[in-house]
């Protein structure tokens, strides 16, 4: 997400800126079960991670255009190769408020100058053709107004989590996408991710019977000063940037909402990085079926990001489950085996899936109702810390209650 050098003055301004095999493989649907590959032999070099969408390459003038609004480090990172790495998608535009950044990406990722656009004058990217989707990549704060402000010009909008920064703020988004009649996806890149999916079949198969427990922990260290450190425009620091993929992935792997949560926070006195938002925070989960989950984040220790569920004849889960790459699945009894499934480029795997919903006019998987559901848990997480009690949330009767259909 595009930030600027300087963090301290917090303006408006500067922030804008291998197969499958034995038992285990007939236990997965189908569209599992083609991630599966054979393992590289010994020395072979690696393979770049490229989309896992079916089917070949569409041409590029059958691609859905693409106008990536933030030039920030998640954006150059990643979401640039991903659209080379993408089969559905490409880029045709960019939205910076630096101009000689802007350029300079623009010139390397064969984007006309035509169609570089600053924060003041984005509106006019009604007028390009090339773009039916904009990204929007920018600190949590601003994803409102960029949503709403591509609606009204009739770009469908993928917007990067958390959502946005209250649960109202999630529904002003819904409700603008749905009064300009364009689609509205969360880009959770972890829902897309062939080998979370594999995971989400045994939950739901019960291959090792019925889930009882889940932990996930997801932690990192900020050393630097940045807007994620500030409560105005991440909005909940550490749980929205990364204890959102422990709501978000627990729920994907159940189907079910959580009913009760309970949660607690710490920040070290005397930390600068830490006067606004907290540093760690750990919370528990209660679900309609019985399943206990508890988890932590952090902005404060060592890098960790994983999830273990504990059923009835086994435990299986991901170690490590939410970085960029180099994800890796366990379980313990290790028969039946896990299926050897090749990693994919995860952004490529949302463009990709949202390229698809346009052009073929369906709803997403993860849609705008996804990422408000999540926002009502952070915000309920911050209720019970605030109170020292547990927080009681709605109960739903049906499996997957926000999500559209699956990928295909």
């Amino acid at each position: 997400m595009e930030t600027t050098a300087v963090f301290t003055s917090f303006n408006r301004r500067n922030f804008i800126s291998r197969t499958a095999r034995g038992i285990f493989a007939a236990t997965l649907a189908p569209e599992i079960a083609r991630f599966a590959v054979a393992a590289e032999p010994t020395g072979s070099p690696a393979l770049t991670p490229v989309s896992a969408a079916q089917s070949e390459p569409l041409p590029q003038d059958q691609r859905v255009g693409f106008a990536l609004v933030g030039l920030g480090r998640l954006s150059q990172k990643q979401l640039l190769p991903a659209f080379r790495a993408s089969k559905r998608a490409k880029l045709t535009a960019l939205v910076s408020g630096d101009p000689a950044k802007a350029q300079k990406l623009a010139e390397a990722n064969g984007v006309s100058s035509e169609s570089i656009y600053d924060y003041k004058n984005f509106d006019r990217i009604r007028d390009n053709q090339d773009v039916q989707v904009v990204y929007v990549v920018l600190p949590n704060s601003m994803h409102a107004e960029f949503t709403e402000r591509s609606a009204r010009v009739g770009k469908h909008v993928l917007c990067e989590k958390p959502m946005e920064v209250s649960a109202m703020k999630c529904q002003q988004m819904i409700d603008a996408c749905k009064k300009a009649r364009v689609k509205l996806m969360i880009a959770y890149r972890i829902q897309y991710e062939p080998m979370n999916h594999a995971m989400q079949r045994i939950v739901r198969e019960k291959v090792f019977g019925s889930v009882k427990y889940i932990e996930s922990d997801n932690g990192q260290r900020v050393e630097k000063m940045e807007w994620r450190l500030s409560k105005a425009f991440s909005g909940s620091g550490a749980v929205g940037d990364a204890g959102i993929y422990c709501i978000n992935t627990i729920r994907f792997l159940l189907g079910e909402e959580p009913m009760e949560v309970f949660a607690r926070t710490f920040r070290p006195p005397g930390d600068p990085r830490f006067r606004e938002i907290d540093a760690t925070i750990i919370w528990q989960m209660r679900f309609p079926s019985g399943v206990l989950a508890n988890c932590m984040c952090s902005f404060d220790t060592y890098d960790t990001k994983s999830y273990r569920a504990v059923a009835e004849r086994g435990i299986f889960g991901m170690d490590p489950a939410f970085p960029y790459h180099g994800l890796k699945m366990f379980a313990k009894p290790e028969q039946p085996p896990l299926p050897q499934i090749a990693e994919s480029d995860q952004f490529a795997n949302e463009l990709d899936h949202m390229a698809d919903c346009v052009i073929s006019d369906r709803q997403p998987y993860t849609p705008g109702e996804e990422g408000l559901q999540d926002q009502r848990i952070i915000e309920a997480i911050f209720e019970s810390a605030r109170t020292t009690r547990a927080i009681t949330l709605p109960r739903f009767d049906k499996l997957d209650p926000f999500r559209g259909p699956p990928p295909e």
